[in-house]
Parts: structure tokens; sequence; C-alpha cells
């Protein structure tokens, strides 16, 4: 069974940082697609960050040069370092992961990514 827990939310004045993990277990593929969703209170769902198992990352513009998306490999831990946030920041945090296409990228839509954890609250005060 794959599982995917999200852990290290909480709530943080504007200008703070966090780090939010995912530690993800029963996942037996090799190339894989992981991603950091978002949502904010009476928004749709957005896309945050993208990592892939041979390295290659990409952020929202939002998000970019405040936020850092990385692995550790040998815990199978996904990781969302936050930085300089701002109120506007403030939701529920997902990871999900997914199987990466052969011989193409990994796709920012929802539907790359089969299996999600159970979201995270983040809450950035001004």
């Amino acid at each position: 069974e794959v599982q995917l827990v999200e852990s290290g939310g909480g709530s943080v004045q504007a200008g703070g940082s966090l780090n939010v993990s995912c530690a993800i277990s029963g996942y037996g593929v090799t190339a894989v697609c992981m991603r950091w969703f978002r949502q904010a209170p009476g928004k749709q769902r957005e896309g945050v960050a993208l990592l892939d198992s041979y390295g290659s990352l990409s952020y929202e513009d939002s998000v970019k040069g405040r936020f850092t998306i990385s692995q550790d490999n040998a815990k199978s831990i996904m990781y969302l370092q936050m930085n300089s946030l701002q109120p506007e920041d403030t939701a529920t945090y997902y990871c999900a992961v997914g199987r990466k296409p052969t011989g193409t990228t990994c796709r920012r839509e929802e539907w790359q990514y089969k299996y999600w954890g159970q979201g995270i609250e983040v809450t950035v005060a001004s």
C-alpha cells in the first residue's frame, strides 16, 4: 500500500520560514514524479513545486526564489522548504507522487499524480 504522510506545517509570521516533509512508503517505482500542491481557503488547488527522480525540478512563479523542493532518497522523504512566507501562502499543502512517463518530463497537472498525502496546514500571519 502506498502511503504519503505530511508533517511540519504550522503557523508563522510573515517573513518567516517553515519546512514541510512528506514521508513516502510502499511506492516501488524508480521513475517518479513528485509534486507539492496547495489549496488556499475558497480557492482551487494549485501546483507549487515539482521534482523528478532524476533531479529535474521546477517551481510556480508565485514561489520561485522562496521555496525549495528536495528529496532524501535514502529515507524516501520529500521536503518543501518555505522561506519569506507571506499571508497569501496560507493553505493546505499536499504532496503527491506518480509514475514518470517514459521519454518525457513530468507533467504539472494533477492527473499525473496517482497518490496523495492527506494535507497539512500552513498559516502565515501578517
